[in-house]
């Protein structure tokens, strides 16, 4: 349950975001005409903050999906607020329908590379050509392209007559999913982000006539870009990229909120160093997300993190050591018992003669490794953090000289 939460957690700020857009729109209209202009003006100031903070983080995804937005937005202001009754304002609204979610669904599967340079020129550049394509067939009206887009190719699944045309619905629908597997797999905030962003562009062309929907809805798809751009620079500086664990910045945070009787305890990895040097760092990186992971799920209430290398700390705040040690025995006993497969370039993923189970690889070419770790807990003559993970570590290297592969205190 608590894997399906933290694969799920990128997910909560756009859906929050959502359910507050769709509360706006219900009471926009007891707002006081004194705040009318905010509906017309807060999208764009939404956007240039979200541009200014995406651009100071570096966040080139999130700058050309905010450009994305704020063209939508513009489109919809200048051609589209009045109705669709011309074949120009027809055609801006099927462009729109189309290339608003398939760019935002790129945007999740490209790598970061920063705005000002030749990535982002080139991104940019495919922005300009879409815009300048439009343009051309709204200026020209080219009624067999128009007639195109608005093809009715969707009714076999039961798709109906809609104002949104079935290509922008089916490009809508492939969009999302593109993005909601992009977050999922890579657990990434903006990818997340832009999955929302795609859903509150989609709600806000339903109406794209009435301009108070359209302007709330692309300020809440604006907004969860900025937010993904704060989630995502905030794990990249309190998490772990390799493991996932919260990261030694993160630990001593913690610690400096502390009271009362907690117990630290270090865990490091027996003869890691050795490991690397014979199986490469592949395999000792497989090693570290390994330990993590069984590390993550420490019970009696234990919070990991990774404290640096191949060492590791399991925080357990209310608890004395001998409520900590059976938990600690039992995160030892896990990691041993875990064997990892043995592979080479020459070697296939799966060993030959070996077989997956829960506990790992079994067959020949599997490996196991072993973990020492210190435990102590707060006390008179350890009254601060410090303390109590120097005297962690000190046990640490007495497990470590008593033979490894055991909890010392």
């Amino acid at each position: 349950m608590q894997s399906l939460l933290r694969i799920l957690a990128p997910l909560a700020v756009p859906a929050a975001l959502l359910a507050a857009a769709f509360v706006l729109v219900l009471y926009s209209a007891a707002l006081p005409p004194s705040l009318e202009g905010l509906m017309v003006y807060g999208p764009h100031v939404v956007l240039a903050l979200g541009v200014a903070l995406a651009i100071g983080f570096n966040r080139g995804r999130v700058v050309f999906a905010l450009l994305t937005l704020a063209i939508a937005y513009s489109a919809q202001q200048l051609w589209l607020a009045q109705g669709l009754g011309t074949p120009a304002a027809s055609a801006v609204y099927a462009a729109l329908t189309v290339f608003v979610p398939l760019n935002l669904a790129a945007l999740t599967l490209l790598p970061e590379r920063g705005t000002f340079n030749r990535h982002g020129a080139l991104r940019l550049a495919v922005i300009a050509a879409q815009v300048a394509f439009v343009a051309w067939v709204a200026g020209v009206e080219r009624s067999d392209l128009i007639a195109c887009a608005y093809q009715r190719f969707l009714a076999p699944l039961g798709v109906g007559a809609t104002r949104m045309p079935h290509l922008g619905i089916a490009a809508a629908v492939l969009s999302l999913l593109v993005a909601l597997a992009a977050a999922l797999v890579r657990r990434s905030a903006i990818n997340a982000s832009l999955a929302g962003a795609i859903v509150a562009f989609m709600v806000a062309a339903h109406v794209v006539t009435a301009s108070t929907t359209y302007a709330i809805f692309t300020a809440a798809a604006a907004l969860m870009a900025a937010l993904g751009v704060l989630q995502e620079s905030y794990r990249m500086a309190f998490r772990d990229e390799l493991t996932g664990l919260p990261s030694r910045r993160a630990l001593n945070e913690r610690l400096m909120s502390l009271g009362g009787t907690y117990t630290i305890a270090m865990l490091d990895v027996d003869h890691f160093k050795s490991f690397n040097d014979t199986y490469g760092h592949d395999l000792g990186d497989q090693v570290l997300k390994m330990v993590a992971s069984k590390m993550a799920g420490a019970g009696g209430g234990g919070r990991a993190f990774r404290y640096g290398g191949e060492e590791f700390t399991v925080l357990f705040p209310g608890k004395s050591v001998p409520e900590a040690i059976p938990h600690l025995e039992a995160l030892r006993e896990a990691i041993a018992a875990y064997r990892l497969a043995l592979r080479s370039t020459d070697r296939p993923r799966k060993p030959k003669g070996a077989k997956r189970q829960r506990g790992g690889w079994r067959g020949r070419n599997a490996v196991a490794v072993t973990v020492s770790i210190g435990v102590a807990e707060r006390s008179e003559r350890r009254p601060t953090p410090e303390a109590v993970i120097e005297a962690a570590d000190r046990a640490l290297y007495r497990a470590k000289g008593k033979g490894r592969d055991q909890v010392s205190q």
